[in-house]
């Protein structure tokens, strides 16, 4: 039996990224295969500083719907900050390896997409593959969350026996420091080309939609705003997904005529996209956004609805003729043009699509490699 640990930059919801879709395959491939997922850890002290509801985590539990005693979840508490307790890395890497005891992991592989939890590879020695899906270095953050960030990711490229990247930029970027495997996104083609009766919230009319978290350091708030004041009364700007704007920022936009919907279960999500007039991606263009392989790439493309997008990662270099790429005023101008009505799930979305299961099939190469002692390492 292989015992797996994976510390998550998400928690394990309704609402699936790249790590819970990777983690159901290699389950459903591998009866042999259990998995310890590490959610985000609670910051009940920033939650109340946020004026929100503090956070405690939750103590292991048992994810049976996706593999039944062969999947558990932890989410371990940061008590303090980390200017006020050093220790505060270390105590979260011993909440781990005590959730991995419990279960009887004795020396498992460890899988790190959150960087923040580099200290658990140096403490437990597991076997580690670091997962890189963003470049947080070129991300906007303070100063001192910056050079953390840069501290733990040297650690781990100094421990890793692999490293996995998810976009060819990301390849680029790392690859000079040591050898890198590029695993992309994928999407449940199937799943995705199933037809679905059309969401009940979804506003009559033409729509132009966008699925994905809605978050400053993605979302183009002016490209929304512009975009839903050129629709008017042809249509409707629709943002589906978690919602972390400002409350600013989300005035602006619900002035304007955005309809903000929220996250919505993995489930729901197709018959969103494939009743959608026109599927947009007003993403910001920087050094962060460029570092991406947007798993909604593979989303949009399996529904074959037409796509408008700013020039980001991943758009700008498809070869289909359903995506335009556009910027500043003449995006929301290639939104109006691309909501015809009424909206018709079409018949031909049968564009090859990469699925997750060949994603899922790559990854388990590489931690066979990892288990077997022959990682790559530094180059």
């Amino acid at each position: 039996m292989t015992d797996l640990v994976v510390v998550s930059l998400e928690r394990w919801d309704d609402v699936w990224r790249r790590n819970q879709h990777l983690v159901a395959q290699l389950l459903r491939a591998d009866p042999g295969l259990r998995v310890l997922f590490v959610e985000p850890p609670a910051d009940p002290v920033h939650d109340l500083r946020s004026r929100r509801r503090p956070q405690f985590g939750h103590r292991l539990r048992e994810l049976p719907e996706i593999a039944a005693g062969r999947l558990h979840a932890v989410r371990p508490v940061k008590w303090m900050p980390r200017r006020l307790d050093p220790g505060a890395d270390h105590r979260l890497a011993r909440a781990v390896m005590r959730a991995a005891s419990r279960l009887g992991m004795r020396h498992p592989l460890l899988w790190i997409n959150d960087p923040g939890l580099a200290s658990l590879a140096e403490l437990s020695g597991w076997p580690t593959l670091y997962d890189i899906t963003d470049d947080w270095l070129a991300a906007d953050r303070p100063d001192a969350e910056r050079r953390r960030t840069a501290a733990n990711e040297a650690t781990l490229f100094r421990l890793a026996g692999e490293v996995v990247v998810c976009s060819p930029e990301l390849a680029r970027r790392k690859g000079d420091l040591r050898r890198v495997e590029l695993i992309p996104n994928a999407v449940d083609v199937a799943d995705y080309r199933r037809p679905r009766p059309r969401p009940a919230d979804l506003p009559a009319g033409p729509v132009a939609l966008y699925l994905g978290t809605v978050h400053g350091d993605r979302i183009d708030a002016r490209v929304c705003e512009a975009t839903a004041l050129a629709l008017g009364t042809r249509g409707t700007l629709v943002l589906v997904g978690p919602n972390l704007l400002d409350a600013e920022r989300l005035r602006r936009l619900e002035r304007a005529g955005v309809r903000l919907l929220g996250p919505r279960r993995r489930d729901d999500v197709a018959g969103y996209l494939q009743h959608a007039d026109v599927l947009v991606v007003p993403h910001v263009v920087d050094a962060f956004t460029d570092s991406l392989d947007p798993i909604k790439l593979y989303e949009y493309r399996a529904v074959g609805r037409p796509v408008v997008s700013t020039p980001v990662a991943g758009f700008r270099d498809a070869n289909d003729p359903l995506i335009t790429v556009a910027a500043g005023a003449a995006f929301a101008d290639a939104v109006v043009r691309s909501v015809p009505s009424p909206t018709r799930f079409p018949d031909d979305a049968d564009a090859p699509v990469p699925d997750w299961a060949d994603r899922a099939s790559e990854m388990a190469a590489v931690l066979r490699r990892l288990a077997a002692g022959h990682g790559g390492g530094a180059p």
